[in-house]
């Protein structure tokens, strides 16, 4: 099986460096972060920005919106962390976890991800420590730089499962709708599908690795699965937009690009009857560019 992609349009306004990381919403905007600095929100129709922020002295290196696309929480490079109101355009908190004082001083964040009820984090630095700001159960998965992935149940307070899935460091990861499922993105030029299911009964994680990807001629920066679990959407260092059937578990559909392909993300919206649906990218020329499967909107 192959699907064909189309370039649908660009943003209006590019970002005056790359483009870390995007997330399309579910509100059917995209939300941008920069090298620049710069956090914007874009209409997904026109490419036009409808919302931004002040630009930040450093560069923004993680983005998470919650799953009603109502809030945005962003971190800069130097762990600045903040928590945008989409639709207000306020800023409603921000945390300095580079200021070390107390007892037990917090180490500056790397990347931030967002309670799935909002309001609520996890943040990691360049330590590999996990920092929990919320007492509300759920899971999440980290990595190191050695491409170990960590499962962590926060409601039991314990680590789930660890798998040495890659050789390198991990670059990214994506649940399937189902959280059955986590793919993880490497330095290694590969991509991982690992059976995440944990049995309370036996109290037994999942089978760990169950695939690995190859295609990708250098890092893969960056994954998302679609809103189906059918297809599997991933960029890389090597300028490519590779999407992948993972029940096949195969190469679908490549599109070559104009440089690195630091973020990807799909529409979180089902596509039309036939239609493999949409997805947005950002990259190493400040451009966002949209993409629909060929006969879609």
């Amino acid at each position: 099986m192959s699907l064909a992609f189309v370039h649908a349009h660009d943003c209006s306004e590019p970002q005056s460096d790359a483009v870390w990381g995007v997330t399309w919403t579910q509100t059917d905007s995209v939300i941008s972060i920069s090298a620049d600095g710069s956090i914007k929100q874009f209409n997904s129709s026109s490419g036009q920005v409808s919302n931004s922020l002040q630009p930040h002295t450093l560069g923004l290196v993680s983005l998470d919106v919650d799953p009603l696309g109502r809030h945005a929480l962003y971190n800069t490079l130097e762990g600045l962390t903040c928590f945008w109101d989409l639709e207000s355009g306020n800023v409603l908190g921000r945390y300095e976890s580079y200021t070390r004082t107390g007892p037990d001083p917090i180490e500056p964040a790397w990347s931030v991800s967002l309670h799935p009820k909002g309001g609520t984090y996890a943040a990691t630095g360049g330590s590999g420590n996990i920092t929990i700001h919320s007492a509300e159960p759920s899971s999440f998965a980290m990595s190191s730089e050695t491409g170990q992935v960590y499962i962590f149940d926060l409601a039991a307070e314990r680590l789930l499962s660890t798998y040495t899935s890659h050789a390198m460091a991990v670059r990214s990861f994506a649940w399937s709708p189902d959280s059955q499922l986590l793919v993880s993105a490497s330095e290694d030029k590969r991509l991982t599908i690992h059976d995440v299911r944990y049995n309370a009964t036996t109290g037994k994680p999942g089978s760990g690795a169950v695939a690995t990807l190859s295609g990708h001629s250098s890092w893969v920066l960056s994954t998302d699965v679609s809103p189906d679990g059918r297809l599997l959407l991933s960029g890389g260092a090597d300028k490519a937009i590779k999407v992948w059937d993972l029940g096949t578990r195969t190469a679908v559909s490549t599109i070559q690009d104009t440089g690195e392909v630091w973020s990807v993300s799909w529409r979180p919206k089902p596509p039309q009857h036939g239609s493999p649906g949409a997805f947005v990218t950002g990259g190493e020329d400040g451009i966002l560019r949209w993409w629909r499967g060929a006969g879609g909107a």
